[in-house]
């Protein structure tokens, strides 16, 4: 067991995994934490090598959110600026892991709670052991069930109807509910998640740099298309940009050759 609160570790083929590493606390992160996954998130959208990642979570939950013992005793924020440095710390976060340009996949076991479900989230696909459940507690606790980016993604992954009763209820959506609606890709036993995620990861990383790099940037771009004419258009910048590049003449080689492409990074 890892005594860092997280820890990267490269498994080859352009595939990074970031794992928390708190099970103790069921992978909850304090204030002086997250400022460290920020230099990290920092240091893997900058890595050439790493062109997906996989966040992991050690022990029987994905992430109960904040460290609240922590906050509330060595933290303890007095003032309501206080407790915005720390909303926006946590909050930001989940922006910066949005915003990688690395496709991210997150495993998730057990509990992903507030803070955790946010990270869930902003990964752009998510696997899950049949443990898993999302929740966004705060409801319950007399706060809004809208923080670090859930209120923005739920309801665009599972549609606005079923988002609403879910926060406004705080109620826990199960692994077989979250394959349901969509909220997950598949639903895995807990010893196959780990190989289920890196399995999904090495699917994409055998693509090119250029086409997975687009179509993760199109798709939350067009997610936010104002037409399907302004959709439309963006897909062709980049499909024309898309010829122009070393990858697609290598793929399309590859192709009229009948064999596996070599794509620059790889």
């Amino acid at each position: 067991m890892s005594l860092s609160p997280f820890e990267t570790e490269p498994l080859g083929d352009g595939i990074t995994r970031l794992t928390l590493c708190r099970p103790q606390a069921r992978n909850a992160l304090t204030l002086a934490q997250v400022r460290g996954l920020h230099d990290v998130l920092d240091a893997i959208a900058a890595d050439p090598q790493c062109r997906v990642l996989v966040l992991a979570a050690q022990g029987r939950g994905f992430c109960a959110g904040l460290d609240l013992k922590a906050a509330l005793a060595d933290e303890a924020p007095e003032s309501a600026d206080d407790w915005m440095a720390l909303q926006q710390a946590y909050a930001g976060l989940v922006l910066k892991l949005r915003a990688l340009p690395q496709p991210v996949i997150a495993a998730v076991q057990g509990a992903a709670v507030g803070f955790g479900f946010g990270l869930a989230l902003a990964a752009d696909i998510r696997v899950a052991s049949e443990s898993a459940k999302f929740l966004v507690g705060a409801v319950k606790v007399g706060l809004t069930a809208g923080e670090c980016g859930i209120s923005y993604h739920l309801p665009r992954l599972i549609g606005a109807g079923r988002a609403f009763e879910i926060m406004l209820t705080g109620r826990p959506v199960d692994a077989a509910e979250a394959l349901a609606t969509g909220l997950v890709s598949h639903v895995v036993a807990e010893e196959a998640l780990a190989d289920s995620a890196v399995e999904t990861a090495r699917a994409i990383a055998a693509n090119s740099p250029y086409s997975v790099r687009g179509t993760k940037t199109l798709m939350w771009e067009n997610l936010e298309a104002p037409s399907l004419d302004a959709a439309v258009a963006a897909e062709n910048r980049a499909q024309v940009t898309g010829l122009l590049t070393e990858d697609f003449r290598e793929g399309a080689a590859a192709f009229a050759e009948k064999r596996r492409p070599r794509f620059r990074g790889r």
